[in-house]
């Protein structure tokens, strides 16, 4: 019967976010994997390779998701065929992570208690204690600004100075239209009054004419 190993889950750049995980030592270590992806929010479509290492965290033995040469010619071992139990050797056991060869999500992952009996009512693996909202997995790179060209630029200036050309003439039209209109209306009322008021002189000047004629008759006789 297998034992269930209890392994905390730490992002290396972001100490408070954990994920506790329970795993049946005769699980793979792609369970394993799709258990820390899961917990995490991450969708399992990056390669990521665990690596057994030591006190210090300096890697070792690495069991991938794919078949890796590293630089001395080692092959990985596959993450689907390797079993948990035939690589934990240390109550305490180490293990590096890392989701993502070209981002490089780095995590620790260490054995922190060894538990004798699996619970029947468990689904192994489970994420059984979190910590910490993780970071979103892929980042989100806002569109950059469209620079527009100097023809642009020169295009738009002109079509504001035609614009602004067209608001003039029309501004004018309606100023001279509104001056001939008002300066002919005013013009005829003008004239009107005058007229009227020339005519009204004239026959008092008669007036006077007659008066004075008729007295120097009368005078004459």
């Amino acid at each position: 019967m297998s034992v269930v190993y209890r392994f905390r889950v730490t992002f290396e750049d972001y100490d408070e976010i954990t994920r506790d995980i329970e795993i049946k030592s005769t699980q793979f270590f792609s369970d394993l994997h799709t258990a820390i992806q899961s917990a995490i929010g991450f969708d399992l479509s990056k390669p990521a390779s665990f690596y057994m290492s030591n006190d210090n965290w300096i890697k070792g033995r690495e069991i991938s998701t794919e078949i890796r040469t590293n630089k001395e010619g080692e092959k990985s071992v596959a993450m689907h065929a390797s079993r948990l139990c035939d690589f934990i050797a240390d109550p305490h056991q180490k293990i590096y992570y890392i989701s993502d060869y070209d981002v490089n999500w780095c995590f620790q992952v260490e054995l922190v208690k060894i538990i004798p009996q699996e619970d029947a009512a468990k689904l192994y693996p489970v994420c059984v204690k979190s910590s910490g909202d993780a970071p979103k997995q892929y980042m989100v790179i806002p569109a950059p600004k469209a620079v527009a060209s100097e023809e642009d630029e020169f295009a738009a200036l002109l079509a504001g100075d035609n614009d602004d050309a067209a608001d003039e003439g029309e501004e004018k039209e309606n100023l001279l239209g509104d001056t001939e209109d008002g300066v002919e209306e005013d013009e005829l009322e003008g004239m009107g009054e005058e007229g009227e008021e020339e005519s009204g002189e004239g026959e008092e000047e008669m007036g006077f004419s007659d008066a004075d004629g008729e007295e120097d008759q009368k005078e004459d006789y």
